[in-house]
């Protein structure tokens, strides 16, 4: 069955990846429009009315990360890099310009079509309206109401517990960096500070996941940060 219709533009300045990410998304009835460099994949990104971006770190006029936190400058378009770059630091950084999510290459099709599934499922949810309540496994997390229940019962959360939470729900199938949570849910002069996430991450998982030492939705992103994955 195919996708909505839904335009993407993909910045990559490889030939042979656009056309392979071109190929496949056109087939589940996307419209891509391709650009070869940062400059031309702002102006696509500024003139096709796209649904989400894709783009590519290493481009050959500027760097992708420049061409994330342009974007970010005017738009809050799903985001998704691909990239040959594998180190946490990079990953870290484009996902602290602005990026929803980061895919290395060699990356399969199945992997690419998720992510952009959920995020265009998380855009679309944002332009109607804030759902009233989220739910991943046995877990409903109703924002308006700032309740959580499991299995139908209550869950105390802590005030800290709940905003780490919400902002989980709030960003679900978002990878959010270390330094992108502790901003949220502690302020400014805590980004330094990861021992905080840690433990009460260990908290929530505890409180909510079936086992906490193989969580299932409240999963790690080693070395960049965390993400809430089987939202519905």
């Amino acid at each position: 069955m195919s996708e909505p219709s839904f335009t993407v533009v993909l910045i990559e300045d490889d030939k042979q990846i656009r056309r392979f990410v071109r190929v496949s998304l056109e087939a589940q009835g996307m419209t891509v429009h391709e650009a070869e460099t940062g400059q031309k994949g702002l102006v696509e990104a500024a003139t096709r009315k796209p649904d989400l971006v894709i783009v590519d770190l290493g481009l050959p006029d500027t760097d992708g990360i420049d061409v994330i936190r342009e974007l970010r400058g005017w738009t809050e378009l799903p985001i998704i890099v691909l990239s040959a770059r594998t180190q946490e630091e990079e990953k870290v950084a484009a996902l602290d310009a602005g990026a929803d999510d980061y895919l290395t290459k060699p990356f399969g099709v199945s992997e690419l079509m998720a992510r952009i599934r959920a995020h265009l499922r998380r855009r679309n949810q944002a332009q109607t309206s804030e759902a009233p309540a989220v739910s991943f496994g046995a877990i409903s997390v109703d924002l308006a109401l700032r309740r959580v229940t499991k299995n139908g019962e209550g869950v105390h959360l802590t005030p800290i517990e709940y905003r780490l939470l919400a902002t989980l729900v709030r960003h679900a199938g978002r990878v959010l960096t270390h330094r992108q949570l502790l901003l949220d849910v502690w302020g400014p002069s805590h980004v330094e500070s990861p021992h905080y996430l840690r433990i009460y991450m260990a908290h929530l998982r505890q409180k909510l996941e079936r086992d906490p030492a193989q969580p299932e939705h409240i999963v790690t992103e080693t070395g960049v940060g965390y993400r809430l994955v089987g939202a519905a």
